[in-house]
């Protein structure tokens, strides 16, 4: 089972600080917030996918608030992004690759909790998708503006692929730790692809990005 490895931990720990860090250096780059709200921006943006994931399993109280180390992580990240600020700058495509990894792997474990509790595999995959966007979602609206999610980049697609590849596998009995991290890695390596090439979502016919 995945959530019983310490690789697996390792990880999910790896991208809760990743996607704390991110948010918290949006909140450094673009907002006037104060070291409160530096760190809390950073928190909501690393811990918001999992704990909506758990609320909408009903899996209560959530994982957040059952180990500590997750708290930790984000407020690691959140702590980091106010110290060093903009010396980060230069650490981007790292940071960037830590996101990608906290993206395939919430959306891998997202998929995985809720076919454990028994539901089905397109609500398993709708879940997965929701933990690894949430966080980001959850900083985009404190902050004011759209979702990244919703307006640029491939961002959910490959979270959405990630999470039917294991729900698919899942469904035809197949559940090692293997067979996850196979998901996860099609994840990832699409969504750096989407980075590295500035590739984004279709948008409607005539419509061009920006306009």
């Amino acid at each position: 089972m995945p959530t019983d490895n310490l690789l697996w931990l390792v990880l999910d720990l790896a991208g809760t600080f990743a996607f704390a860090l991110n948010g918290a250096l949006l909140a450094v780059r673009a907002e006037r917030l104060d070291i409160v709200g530096i760190v809390t921006l950073g928190m909501f943006t690393g811990l918001g996918g999992g704990t909506v994931r758990d609320v909408l399993l009903g899996a209560l109280p959530p994982a957040t608030f059952l180990d500590w180390r997750y708290l930790a992580a984000a407020a690691a990240g959140g702590l980091v992004a106010f110290v060093l600020g903009s010396r980060l700058d230069r650490l981007n495509g790292t940071i960037t690759v830590f996101d990608a990894i906290g993206l395939s792997v919430f959306a891998v474990l997202g998929a995985y909790k809720a076919l454990e509790l028994g539901f089905g595999v397109v609500q398993a995959v709708i879940v997965g998708a929701v933990t690894a966007v949430g966080g980001g979602t959850i900083r985009d609206v404190m902050i004011g503006r759209v979702p990244t999610v919703l307006r640029s980049e491939l961002y959910a697609i490959p979270a959405l692929i990630g999470a039917v590849l294991y729900a698919a596998a899942y469904s035809f009995g197949y559940q090692g730790t293997l067979v996850a991290l196979g998901a996860a890695a099609v994840c990832f390596v699409i969504r750096m692809i989407g980075v590295r090439f500035d590739l984004h979502a279709p948008y409607p016919p005539g419509r061009r990005q920006g306009k």
